[in-house]
């Protein structure tokens, strides 16, 4: 169970054919404005952190998940609130992810993540991206 006061999020890792990471920039008006981090969004309560991971990727990228596995779960404090991160490696998927909240985004590898200005509760997610295999987008 989640603690008062924590906001629920998930997060999408999506991986090429040449190992990069799907990563957006946060628009501006938004908190962290300018701060790079993996896809995803708030779980709605009573949301399975699975369907709320589809519906944030569809709301996002306009891409449908179709096979995602659990990587990890963290959590983090920022100055006005704590996170917990729900984090899933989006195996398969259908459509090309595309920036449908005029967010700007990019592949990386992993050694460019580490340069990018990451929200700070994204540092332990890079370290777990060299496990992972490429997701696979199905037309």
């Amino acid at each position: 169970m989640t603690p008062p006061g924590t906001v629920d999020v998930v997060v999408g890792l999506i991986g090429d054919s040449s190992g990069r990471w799907l990563v957006n920039c946060r628009p501006p008006g938004t908190p962290l404005a300018g701060s790079w981090e993996f896809p995803g969004g708030k779980q709605q309560p009573g949301e399975a952190p699975l369907a709320a991971l589809k519906r944030e990727l569809d709301e996002e990228l306009g891409i449908e998940v179709l096979e995602a596995e659990p990587v990890l779960v963290l959590e983090h404090d920022y100055p006005d609130k704590r996170v917990r991160l729900d984090v899933w490696h989006v195996r398969r998927y259908r459509g090309q992810a595309t920036p449908r909240e005029g967010q700007p985004l990019r592949w990386v590898t992993v050694a460019e993540c580490r340069e990018l200005p990451l929200l700070p509760a994204d540092g332990p997610i890079v370290e777990r991206l060299g496990s992972l295999g490429k997701s696979s987008e199905v037309p």
